[in-house]
């Protein structure tokens, strides 16, 4: 396993260097100066990671993916910039978000320009698929697109679905680390059938992802997880949980508790009593018990598609990947 990371630390640092020193231009200052702030505020570069660890499965070299995973990760942080917008959020990563150092103005443009130099990284790969390789991405765009749309759709609905919320994660979120592991397997020149294996690997990871990024939003431990706990129950945001919850429960007073989260009426983010009641209905109708189930389907079913690749380092690097992922307290 420290293989694993060490490759992971080595990827992630040539990542980096390449995004701190993507812009050039010094003016207009209100286009340059939020984009340096945003490709140099940090994170975790699962994507860019995940694009050329799926190259090398496909037997392809790391940095061929290089100007790729550069590309997904400015893809990455235009929807992390336009949502903060959309969502009215205060932060990104424990610093100002870009429409609140800056304004709406600001971070619209920097989000489009984002996409612009998505592009011009992405064009850079050299690939005799590079067609497959452009419409894969161009693809993710606009499903992570639709899917961030349900989302905010589904926030003045009351009779959101669980098919309905699986079919808006595969979108915005699954749809993100797809659209990363396709494209490393098609700049490795991987088969038809291994590139089938390493999507279906990387959707299945991402619903899972996903589902139990809503259970430690109400199970893990604040300091740990670095957010505090019920941040969904107070925002009212539908979750695989809150649905979950809405289907199950039968008792009319622990109904009318959760339809309150629902109807947007409850939860202040001081109320910790309400918070831990929540918890506790969840428990009681064994909402948490289910979601740990779905999270165990899916990483299955991931493994299942990574079985079906070539035996070796570079699929053992894959299966580390998924641990790495799901084994988070971040």
């Amino acid at each position: 396993m420290t293989n694993h990371f060490n490759k992971y630390l080595q990827y992630k640092k040539s990542v980096d260097e390449i995004l701190s020193n993507s812009v050039k231009k010094q003016i207009p200052e209100t286009l340059y100066d939020p984009l340096k702030y945003v490709l140099n505020s940090g994170g975790k570069r699962i994507r860019p990671i995940l694009i050329m660890i799926s190259c090398e499965a496909a037997g392809g070299k790391p940095g061929d993916a290089l100007n790729a995973g550069v590309a997904i990760e400015m893809l990455h942080n235009f929807t992390l910039v336009h949502d903060d917008i959309m969502d009215n959020a205060d932060t990104r990563r424990g610093n100002p978000a870009v429409h609140k150092k800056w304004n709406d103005n600001v971070a619209i443009l920097t989000g489009d320009h984002l996409i612009g130099m998505a592009y011009s990284y992405l064009l850079k790969t050299k690939s005799d698929r590079l067609d497959e390789i452009v419409k894969t991405f161009t693809e993710g765009i606009i499903e992570v697109c639709e899917g961030q749309s349900f989302d905010k759709e589904y926030e003045d609905r009351k009779d959101v679905t669980l098919d309905e919320y699986m079919m808006m994660i595969s979108k915005k979120t699954a749809k993100m680390l797809e659209t990363s592991a396709v494209v490393g397997a098609l700049i490795g020149n991987g088969s038809n059938e291994l590139v089938e294996n390493v999507r279906n690997y990387a959707a299945n990871i991402g619903l899972a992802f996903q589902i139990q990024d809503d259970l430690l939003d109400i199970t893990a431990d604040e300091t740990e997880f670095g957010k505090k706990t019920g941040g969904d129950l107070v925002e009212g945001k539908k979750t695989y949980l809150l649905i979950k919850a809405l289907e199950a429960v039968t008792d009319e007073k622990d109904k009318i508790k959760i339809l309150n989260i629902v109807n947007k009426t409850g939860l202040s983010p001081d109320d910790t009593a309400a918070i831990s009641e929540i918890k506790n209905i969840y428990i009681k109708y064994g909402v948490i018990d289910s979601a740990l189930k779905e999270i165990k389907k899916y990483t299955e079913l991931a493994y299942r598609n990574l079985n079906n690749l070539p035996d070796g380092e570079n699929k053992e690097s894959l299966r580390w990947f998924a641990e790495m992922l799901m084994g988070r307290s971040f």
